[in-house]
């Protein structure tokens, strides 16, 4: 139970589950860019907790690698893609954001609606 891994694994859940309600409950554009972010927080936690394994070390070579303990290092390529991941989330959030102020100023409201009810009505 106090496996960090398990610990992590919950973590991620938790982050994408509120994420995924926040995303189906809201219809504020702001609150949804903010429920996606916690999605993919969570989604990159996933990914570096189930990339950690008991006893491996950090891919640093100290001044004389010995070829026969390289299994003992854990795997950049997780770290790398949730690096990765991180960059492009904070793009992709800034495009939103920006599209969220050119809608607030076009409509006057954060709040989707849906634009076939208003011509029905009218």
């Amino acid at each position: 139970m106090n496996n960090p891994v398990f610990l992590f694994g919950i973590g991620a859940f938790a982050l994408m589950m509120i994420g995924l309600y926040g995303v189906l409950t809201h219809k504020n554009i702001f609150r949804l860019i903010l429920s996606l972010g916690l999605m993919e927080t969570g989604v990159n936690l996933f990914i570096v907790a189930a990339s950690y394994w008991d006893g491996v070390r950090a891919p640093i070579l100290g001044k004389i690698f010995n070829v026969k303990t390289a299994d003992s290092y854990a795997d950049p390529l997780p770290q790398a893609l949730v690096l990765t991941s991180i960059v492009i989330g904070l793009g992709v959030t800034a495009l939103a954001l920006a599209l969220m102020i050119k809608y607030r100023e076009g409509t006057g409201t954060l709040e989707m609606e849906d634009k076939r009810e208003e011509e029905v009505e009218e």
